[in-house]
């Protein structure tokens, strides 16, 4: 199978190094890719925003599966113009993707498919906002409509904060906050059949502690300890299955990867928010677990014929990834600095714990930061204290002036 992966990001690195693996794949390639990716994929320049360049692109190469890795481009309609040139692409059409593309759609959605999640105001108004912080109260939770590549979400004390943010958008939702701890747990599609993965776990604040301001993800650990083992089966029966199943009755069927992120409260499972592609950090954990050679899985969503594939095989090992970011990292971050020790990992701590690159480039043999998160430190071992410590002393052979990374990624669940 010849594949062509869209993106070039730490998600698009780790979809390729598991396709890399996967014995039935006898050609990859990405667009635009990064200097990680290089290592293992052919890359191509693409605007991948472009529908019609992708599909000149794919079947340029003969690709035999196109895989969309970010949301702009799934919200763009690239996977409609893929679809409709006959390429099997593993991604939403643009109209399925609005699960992610606007919160006030996703809302709807689960309204319709009796999802549980947090009371929410649709505002476009200052008059609307102030009448919906005051009824829900502090902490504020106020999110952008629209794609904010995970930092269009403040969660605050600060009523002024909140209202700031509020104003700044379009549209925005404000919702009733949920307490409990985060969890991610992503499934494979075709529209009707619902595939759950492993869940996962991830770190948005910038700092330890959970401090700092919203990222788009600084760590992230599977499996979770702590979790109900009946979590992913309640997850599908109450959440998953129902909303392929609502979306399909609105004619406008999801097929690709949905994502869930949910919060555990004291009232049960709430959904936080929906995404419509493969999340990233927490992309590098699951996939590093997961035995199934990828394509065919990918494949089989694609194709409508998810119901025949096998169960999926999960290694028994943990996983952890650490996202290195640039100094300044989420607000303007420095870019084109040189990063060292690249090769040290690979040569010291490979396989049990390697480097996947998010924004990176390549000028001449020099691996340059090119990106607010510029990589994604990943390891597994037999359980989250060993995934850890191989993790961190990977991350200490990397040297990028000026970086920053949190120290507490998995510690509690390691510890409990």
């Amino acid at each position: 199978m010849k594949v062509l992966v869209i993106g070039g990001g730490a998600r698009e690195h780790a979809l390729c190094r598991s396709l890399s693996l996967d014995p039935d794949v006898t050609a990859l390639h990405c667009a635009p890719g990064n200097a990680g990716i290089a290592e293992v994929a052919e890359l191509h320049p693409v605007d991948q925003l472009d529908g019609d360049a992708v599909v000149r692109l794919a079947t340029r190469l003969g690709a035999e599966l196109v895989v969309v890795g970010p949301e702009a481009p799934l919200v763009a309609g690239v996977a409609d113009a893929v679809r409709a040139a006959g390429v099997p692409v593993f991604g939403p059409s643009r109209e399925a993707a609005r699960l992610e593309g606007s919160k006030a759609f996703a809302k709807d959605v689960m309204a319709g498919a009796g999802v549980p999640t947090a009371r929410s105001y649709v505002c476009t108004t200052p008059e609307e906002i102030d009448e919906a912080l005051d009824a829900f109260g502090a902490p504020y939770v106020v999110k952008d409509d629209g794609l904010a590549a995970g930092k269009g979400v403040v969660v605050t004390d600060d009523l002024a904060r909140a209202r700031e943010h509020a104003l700044a958008c379009d549209r925005v939702v404000i919702e009733e906050f949920l307490d409990g701890p985060e969890v991610s747990l992503f499934a494979i599609t075709d529209g009707v059949t619902v595939l759950p993965l492993q869940p996962a776990q991830d770190f948005k604040r910038a700092l330890d502690g959970d401090e700092g301001p919203n990222t788009g993800g600084m760590g992230a650990y599977s499996p979770l300890p702590w979790a109900d083992p009946k979590l992913v089966e309640e997850v599908l029966g109450t959440v998953l299955q129902p909303t392929v199943d609502e979306l399909r009755r609105r004619g406008t069927p999801f097929s690709g990867l949905l994502y869930a992120g949910l919060a555990i409260t004291g009232r049960g499972v709430r959904v936080i928010e929906f995404n419509a592609r493969f999340g990233d950090p927490e992309t590098q954990v699951v996939l590093a677990r997961l035995k199934t050679p990828l394509a065919g899985v990918l494949l089989n969503s694609a194709n409508g014929t998810l119901d025949d594939q096998a169960p999926l095989s999960w290694s028994d090992e943990a996983a952890v990834t650490v996202v290195v970011a640039s100094h300044n990292y989420p607000d303007t971050p420095r870019t084109g600095d040189p990063i060292e020790g690249l090769t040290e990992v690979a040569e010291k701590d490979a396989p049990l714990a390697y480097v996947l690159h998010a924004g990176t480039k390549r000028d001449g043999d020099a691996v340059l930061s090119a990106g607010g998160r510029v990589l994604s430190v990943t390891a597994t071992g037999t359980d989250l204290a060993q995934a850890r410590e191989r993790a961190y002393a990977a991350v200490g052979r990397i040297r990028l002036d000026g970086s920053q990374h949190r120290t507490d990624i998995a510690r509690k669940a390691a510890e409990a």
